[in-house]
Protein backbone atom coordinates (compact mmCIF):
# COMPACT_ATOMS: atom_id res chain seq x y z
CA UNK A 1 0.00 0.00 0.00
CA UNK A 2 1.33 3.45 -0.94
CA UNK A 3 1.90 5.71 2.05
CA UNK A 4 0.35 9.16 1.82
CA UNK A 5 2.08 11.74 3.98
CA UNK A 6 0.05 14.28 5.98
CA UNK A 7 1.98 17.01 4.11
CA UNK A 8 0.94 15.39 0.85
CA UNK A 9 -2.72 15.39 1.91
CA UNK A 10 -2.40 19.14 2.44
CA UNK A 11 -0.86 19.61 -1.01
CA UNK A 12 2.47 20.78 0.42
CA UNK A 13 5.00 18.04 -0.29
CA UNK A 14 5.13 14.39 -1.37
CA UNK A 15 8.86 14.06 -0.64
CA UNK A 16 9.22 10.79 1.31
CA UNK A 17 12.55 11.95 2.77
CA UNK A 18 13.68 15.41 3.79
CA UNK A 19 17.23 16.68 3.68
CA UNK A 20 18.49 18.22 6.91
CA UNK A 21 20.96 20.98 6.11
CA UNK A 22 22.84 21.27 9.40
CA UNK A 23 25.98 19.80 7.79
CA UNK A 24 26.36 22.72 5.38
CA UNK A 25 28.54 25.73 6.09
CA UNK A 26 31.66 24.33 7.74
CA UNK A 27 32.19 24.65 11.49
CA UNK A 28 30.11 26.02 14.33
CA UNK A 29 31.85 29.39 14.27
CA UNK A 30 31.75 32.79 12.62
CA UNK A 31 34.51 32.11 10.09
CA UNK A 32 33.80 33.21 6.50
CA UNK A 33 32.14 30.75 4.14
CA UNK A 34 34.65 29.23 1.71
CA UNK A 35 34.38 28.38 -1.97
CA UNK A 36 34.70 24.70 -1.02
CA UNK A 37 31.71 24.96 1.31
CA UNK A 38 29.66 26.59 -1.45
CA UNK A 39 30.64 23.79 -3.83
CA UNK A 40 29.65 21.19 -1.23
CA UNK A 41 26.29 22.87 -0.78
CA UNK A 42 25.61 22.87 -4.50
CA UNK A 43 26.56 19.19 -4.88
CA UNK A 44 24.49 18.21 -1.84
CA UNK A 45 21.37 19.89 -3.20
CA UNK A 46 21.93 18.44 -6.67
CA UNK A 47 22.25 14.92 -5.26
CA UNK A 48 19.10 15.31 -3.18
CA UNK A 49 17.11 16.63 -6.15
CA UNK A 50 18.39 13.76 -8.27
CA UNK A 51 16.92 11.39 -5.66
CA UNK A 52 13.55 13.14 -5.63
CA UNK A 53 14.04 14.91 -2.29
CA UNK A 54 12.27 18.26 -2.41
CA UNK A 55 11.87 19.21 1.29
CA UNK A 56 14.88 20.95 2.89
CA UNK A 57 15.10 21.42 6.65
CA UNK A 58 17.04 24.30 8.24
CA UNK A 59 17.31 26.15 11.54
CA UNK A 60 18.45 29.69 12.21
CA UNK A 61 21.22 28.40 14.51
CA UNK A 62 22.76 25.80 12.17
CA UNK A 63 26.43 26.69 11.85
CA UNK A 64 25.56 30.15 13.22
CA UNK A 65 23.48 30.89 10.13
CA UNK A 66 26.06 29.72 7.62
CA UNK A 67 24.05 26.64 6.62
CA UNK A 68 21.21 28.85 5.41
CA UNK A 69 23.63 31.16 3.58
CA UNK A 70 25.25 28.24 1.75
CA UNK A 71 21.83 26.92 0.75
CA UNK A 72 20.77 30.40 -0.34
CA UNK A 73 23.80 30.55 -2.63
CA UNK A 74 22.78 27.22 -4.19
CA UNK A 75 19.28 28.60 -4.77
CA UNK A 76 20.68 31.71 -6.43
CA UNK A 77 22.74 29.57 -8.82
CA UNK A 78 19.63 27.69 -10.00
CA UNK A 79 16.88 30.13 -11.06
CA UNK A 80 13.43 28.62 -10.67
CA UNK A 81 14.52 26.06 -8.07
CA UNK A 82 12.82 27.88 -5.20
CA UNK A 83 9.39 27.18 -6.66
CA UNK A 84 10.18 23.46 -7.01
CA UNK A 85 11.11 22.81 -3.38
CA UNK A 86 9.72 23.14 0.14
CA UNK A 87 11.85 25.21 2.53
CA UNK A 88 11.48 24.59 6.24
CA UNK A 89 13.38 26.34 9.01
CA UNK A 90 13.26 26.48 12.80
CA UNK A 91 13.71 29.11 15.48
CA UNK A 92 13.76 29.35 19.25
CA UNK A 93 17.31 28.34 20.29
CA UNK A 94 19.64 31.16 21.24
CA UNK A 95 23.36 30.90 21.94
CA UNK A 96 25.17 32.79 24.72
CA UNK A 97 25.95 36.40 23.90
CA UNK A 98 25.81 39.93 25.12
CA UNK A 99 25.61 40.93 28.75
CA UNK A 100 24.74 37.91 30.93
CA UNK A 101 22.83 36.16 28.14
CA UNK A 102 23.14 32.36 28.56
CA UNK A 103 22.24 29.58 26.18
CA UNK A 104 18.45 29.68 26.19
CA UNK A 105 15.17 29.08 24.37
CA UNK A 106 13.17 32.07 23.20
CA UNK A 107 9.60 32.05 21.89
CA UNK A 108 9.03 35.73 22.47
CA UNK A 109 7.12 37.30 19.60
CA UNK A 110 9.94 39.66 18.68
CA UNK A 111 12.48 36.86 18.48
CA UNK A 112 10.26 34.61 16.36
CA UNK A 113 9.55 37.35 13.82
CA UNK A 114 13.14 38.61 13.79
CA UNK A 115 14.50 35.09 13.38
CA UNK A 116 12.30 34.43 10.35
CA UNK A 117 13.30 37.70 8.73
CA UNK A 118 16.99 36.83 9.22
CA UNK A 119 16.48 33.34 7.79
CA UNK A 120 14.76 34.78 4.73
CA UNK A 121 17.68 37.15 4.17
CA UNK A 122 20.24 34.34 4.47
CA UNK A 123 18.26 32.00 2.21
CA UNK A 124 17.56 34.73 -0.34
CA UNK A 125 13.85 34.03 -0.48
CA UNK A 126 10.67 35.95 0.27
CA UNK A 127 8.97 33.22 2.29
CA UNK A 128 9.37 29.98 4.21
CA UNK A 129 7.02 27.15 3.38
CA UNK A 130 7.13 25.86 6.96
CA UNK A 131 8.38 27.36 10.24
CA UNK A 132 8.95 25.08 13.24
CA UNK A 133 9.33 26.20 16.85
CA UNK A 134 12.55 24.41 17.72
CA UNK A 135 12.57 23.52 21.43
CA UNK A 136 9.93 24.10 24.14
CA UNK A 137 10.47 27.42 25.90
CA UNK A 138 9.32 27.21 29.55
CA UNK A 139 8.56 30.94 29.40
CA UNK A 140 6.28 30.50 26.39
CA UNK A 141 3.23 32.77 26.27
CA UNK A 142 0.83 31.07 23.83
CA UNK A 143 -0.99 34.30 23.03
CA UNK A 144 2.29 36.02 22.16
CA UNK A 145 3.34 33.10 19.95
CA UNK A 146 -0.05 33.13 18.25
CA UNK A 147 0.31 36.84 17.50
CA UNK A 148 3.77 36.29 15.98
CA UNK A 149 2.41 33.46 13.83
CA UNK A 150 -0.45 35.69 12.68
CA UNK A 151 1.98 38.48 11.75
CA UNK A 152 4.19 36.16 9.73
CA UNK A 153 1.25 34.55 7.96
CA UNK A 154 -0.49 37.78 7.01
CA UNK A 155 2.81 39.27 5.81
CA UNK A 156 3.29 36.29 3.50
CA UNK A 157 6.59 35.38 5.14
CA UNK A 158 5.55 31.88 6.29
CA UNK A 159 2.94 29.60 4.71
CA UNK A 160 2.62 26.87 7.36
CA UNK A 161 3.67 26.27 10.96
CA UNK A 162 4.72 23.42 13.21
CA UNK A 163 6.86 22.46 16.18
CA UNK A 164 9.84 20.33 17.08
CA UNK A 165 10.47 18.27 20.23
CA UNK A 166 7.05 18.98 21.74
CA UNK A 167 4.48 16.80 23.48
CA UNK A 168 0.85 16.47 22.47
CA UNK A 169 -0.20 18.63 25.44
CA UNK A 170 2.23 21.40 24.44
CA UNK A 171 0.88 21.29 20.88
CA UNK A 172 -2.69 21.42 22.14
CA UNK A 173 -1.93 24.44 24.33
CA UNK A 174 -0.48 26.37 21.39
CA UNK A 175 -3.24 25.26 19.06
CA UNK A 176 -5.86 26.58 21.46
CA UNK A 177 -4.57 30.11 20.82
CA UNK A 178 -3.40 29.78 17.19
CA UNK A 179 -5.77 30.05 14.26
CA UNK A 180 -3.16 28.46 12.00
CA UNK A 181 -2.95 24.65 12.30
CA UNK A 182 0.31 23.16 13.57
CA UNK A 183 1.05 20.66 10.83
CA UNK A 184 4.51 19.23 11.71
CA UNK A 185 6.25 17.85 14.79
CA UNK A 186 9.90 16.86 14.43
CA UNK A 187 11.17 14.38 17.04
CA UNK A 188 14.23 12.17 17.43
CA UNK A 189 13.25 8.74 16.12
CA UNK A 190 15.47 5.97 14.85
CA UNK A 191 16.28 2.30 15.21
CA UNK A 192 18.42 3.26 18.22
CA UNK A 193 15.96 5.84 19.58
CA UNK A 194 12.84 3.70 19.78
CA UNK A 195 10.95 5.64 22.44
CA UNK A 196 8.19 6.41 19.95
CA UNK A 197 7.51 2.66 19.80
CA UNK A 198 8.35 1.81 23.41
CA UNK A 199 5.84 4.30 24.84
CA UNK A 200 3.00 2.38 23.24
CA UNK A 201 4.42 -1.10 23.84
CA UNK A 202 5.01 -0.52 27.56
CA UNK A 203 1.44 0.35 28.46
CA UNK A 204 0.65 -1.29 31.81
CA UNK A 205 4.28 -2.40 32.23
CA UNK A 206 6.98 -1.32 34.65
CA UNK A 207 9.24 -0.28 31.76
CA UNK A 208 6.89 2.66 31.10
CA UNK A 209 8.57 4.49 33.97
CA UNK A 210 11.78 4.79 31.96
CA UNK A 211 10.21 6.16 28.77
CA UNK A 212 11.09 9.75 27.84
CA UNK A 213 9.10 9.94 24.61
CA UNK A 214 5.87 11.89 25.24
CA UNK A 215 2.94 9.55 25.79
CA UNK A 216 0.12 9.94 23.31
CA UNK A 217 2.08 12.05 20.82
CA UNK A 218 2.06 9.48 18.01
CA UNK A 219 -1.69 9.03 18.34
CA UNK A 220 -2.33 12.78 18.56
CA UNK A 221 -0.38 13.46 15.37
CA UNK A 222 -2.13 10.71 13.45
CA UNK A 223 -5.58 11.88 14.55
CA UNK A 224 -4.87 15.55 13.79
CA UNK A 225 -3.07 15.00 10.48
CA UNK A 226 0.26 16.28 11.82
CA UNK A 227 3.36 15.28 9.85
CA UNK A 228 5.79 13.43 12.09
CA UNK A 229 9.38 14.07 11.03
CA UNK A 230 12.30 12.10 12.43
CA UNK A 231 15.53 13.91 13.20
CA UNK A 232 18.60 11.72 13.67
CA UNK A 233 16.95 8.85 11.72
CA UNK A 234 20.30 7.28 10.77
CA UNK A 235 21.37 7.01 14.44
CA UNK A 236 24.61 8.89 13.75
CA UNK A 237 25.65 6.20 11.24
CA UNK A 238 26.18 3.59 13.95
CA UNK A 239 24.15 1.00 12.03
CA UNK A 240 25.43 1.80 8.56
CA UNK A 241 29.21 1.73 8.62
CA UNK A 242 30.52 3.89 11.46
CA UNK A 243 33.19 2.43 13.75
CA UNK A 244 31.51 0.60 16.64
CA UNK A 245 34.39 0.57 19.10
CA UNK A 246 33.03 0.89 22.62
CA UNK A 247 29.40 0.52 21.59
CA UNK A 248 26.98 -1.76 23.50
CA UNK A 249 26.50 -5.31 22.27
CA UNK A 250 22.94 -4.56 21.16
CA UNK A 251 24.24 -1.87 18.78
CA UNK A 252 26.90 -4.18 17.35
CA UNK A 253 24.39 -6.99 16.81
CA UNK A 254 21.86 -4.67 15.24
CA UNK A 255 24.48 -3.31 12.84
CA UNK A 256 25.24 -6.91 11.83
CA UNK A 257 21.55 -7.59 11.26
CA UNK A 258 21.23 -4.42 9.17
CA UNK A 259 24.16 -5.52 6.99
CA UNK A 260 22.64 -8.99 6.58
CA UNK A 261 19.30 -7.59 5.47
CA UNK A 262 21.02 -5.13 3.15
CA UNK A 263 22.87 -7.98 1.43
CA UNK A 264 19.70 -10.05 1.13
CA UNK A 265 17.74 -7.17 -0.35
CA UNK A 266 20.66 -5.89 -2.45
CA UNK A 267 20.50 -2.42 -1.01
CA UNK A 268 22.50 -0.08 1.24
CA UNK A 269 22.57 -0.38 5.05
CA UNK A 270 21.24 3.20 5.26
CA UNK A 271 18.20 2.09 3.28
CA UNK A 272 17.42 -0.67 5.78
CA UNK A 273 17.72 1.71 8.74
CA UNK A 274 15.35 4.21 7.13
CA UNK A 275 12.99 1.55 5.80
CA UNK A 276 12.40 0.51 9.41
CA UNK A 277 11.00 4.01 10.09
CA UNK A 278 9.08 4.11 6.82
CA UNK A 279 7.37 0.81 7.72
CA UNK A 280 5.66 2.44 10.72
CA UNK A 281 2.01 3.30 9.95
CA UNK A 282 2.39 6.90 11.22
CA UNK A 283 3.86 7.97 7.85
CA UNK A 284 7.08 9.24 9.42
CA UNK A 285 9.23 11.48 7.22
CA UNK A 286 12.94 10.94 8.01
CA UNK A 287 15.13 14.06 7.89
CA UNK A 288 18.53 12.79 6.79
CA UNK A 289 21.44 14.98 7.84
CA UNK A 290 24.24 13.92 5.53
CA UNK A 291 25.89 16.21 2.98
CA UNK A 292 27.61 13.28 1.24
CA UNK A 293 26.03 12.74 -2.22
CA UNK A 294 26.77 8.99 -2.18
CA UNK A 295 25.13 8.59 1.20
CA UNK A 296 22.12 10.63 0.08
CA UNK A 297 21.71 8.20 -2.83
CA UNK A 298 22.03 5.26 -0.44
CA UNK A 299 19.32 6.72 1.78
CA UNK A 300 17.00 7.24 -1.18
CA UNK A 301 16.99 3.48 -1.78
CA UNK A 302 14.83 3.12 1.35
CA UNK A 303 11.73 3.89 -0.68
CA UNK A 304 12.22 0.67 -2.65
CA UNK A 305 12.82 -1.54 0.42
CA UNK A 306 9.93 -3.60 1.74
CA UNK A 307 10.38 -4.91 5.27
CA UNK A 308 8.09 -7.68 6.40
CA UNK A 309 6.40 -7.50 9.80
CA UNK A 310 8.83 -10.18 10.99
CA UNK A 311 11.90 -8.26 9.76
CA UNK A 312 10.62 -5.07 11.41
CA UNK A 313 10.25 -6.86 14.75
CA UNK A 314 13.64 -8.54 14.37
CA UNK A 315 15.27 -5.13 14.05
CA UNK A 316 13.26 -3.67 16.92
CA UNK A 317 14.09 -6.51 19.31
CA UNK A 318 17.75 -6.44 18.33
CA UNK A 319 18.04 -2.70 18.88
CA UNK A 320 16.54 -3.12 22.35
CA UNK A 321 18.81 -6.05 23.16
CA UNK A 322 15.80 -8.36 23.60
CA UNK A 323 14.91 -11.82 22.38
CA UNK A 324 11.14 -11.42 22.86
CA UNK A 325 8.63 -8.63 23.24
CA UNK A 326 8.34 -7.29 26.81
Amino acid sequence: MTTVLPLQRRGISDSRLALGCMSLGGGWNDEPITAEQLRQGRETVEAALECGITLYDHADVYKHGKAERVFGHALKEQPGLREQIVLQSKCGIRFPGGDRAPHRYDFSGGHIVGSVESSLERLGTAYLDILLLHRPDPLLDPEEVAEAIHRLKTAGKVRYFGVSNMSAAQMQLLQTYCDEPLIVNQMEMSLLQTGFVDTGVHINQAEARDSVFPEGLMEHCRMKGVQLQAWGPLAKGLLSGRDLGGQPERVVRTAELVRTLAREKETAPEAIVLAWLLRHPSAIQPVIGTANPDRIRACAQAEQVALSREEWYMLYLSSRGLTKMP
